[in-house]
């Protein structure tokens, strides 16, 4: 597959660039997909929930009455969770959520979701470029130039770019990645998705 390549001002530049399609023409594989969604998801929660159980709450041991006789429940002391700041009967507990995944079943999500950005046309290619500070404005107006001010993008560079970084932070729906640290959710997430021309090369690469 062809692309042209633009410049950041949206202008072509009279180049393209070949995309392999051994990595942008795969068949999309929508089970490694999942699976790779589901374990990013999974591995993003804290798992540090809790809340006390009864041993846990401090207060007295005193029986509040009798155990037969009353009428009411048997309440054993002022921890229980019959009462009201009493202890949670089996609260959360911390616990680890991550999912392991096969690197062969990760590469197959990877390849399926570029294929995919690949056949429906999500995809540009910006020469590499850097700014010399960090300024919103700046990337703002990189992104009015493609009509994405409004859209969820990833922009993947070929290196750890700090001001192009810095610059994108602050708008919501943009999004900056290394080509090295390219995830199957961050792909499918974004509306488009703008390659560098020297990222291209990592993320063959990398694959």
């Amino acid at each position: 597959m062809k692309l042209e390549v633009f410049n950041i001002k949206g202008e072509k530049t009279g180049k393209s660039v070949e995309l392999p399609d051994a990595v942008f023409g795969a068949q999309p594989n929508e089970h490694a997909v999942w699976l790779a969604v589901k374990a990013y998801l999974a591995n993003q929660r804290q798992g540090t929930h809790k809340s006390k159980e009864r041993s846990e709450i401090s207060g007295s041991t005193r029986k509040l009455h009798k155990q037969k006789g009353t009428g009411g429940a048997r309440k054993g002391d002022i921890n229980s969770p019959l009462l009201k700041g009493g202890g949670r009967v089996f609260g959360p507990k911390p616990r680890d959520y991550s999912q392991k995944l096969n690197k062969k079943v990760k590469r197959l999500a990877r390849l399926s979701a570029l294929s995919s950005k690949a056949n429906n046309g999500q995809i540009i290619v910006l020469e590499d470029f850097s700014f010399d500070a960090p300024k919103t404005q700046a990337y703002l107006g990189f992104l009015k130039a493609f009509n994405l001010d409004d859209k969820k993008s990833l922009l993947v560079t070929n290196d750890y770019e700090k001001n192009v970084y810095l610059s994108s932070r602050n708008i919501q729906k943009a999004a900056v990645s290394r080509a090295q640290d390219l995830n199957t959710y961050e792909i499918l997430h974004s509306n488009t998705l703008i390659l560098s021309e020297g990222s291209i090369g990592k993320i063959v690469q990398s694959l």
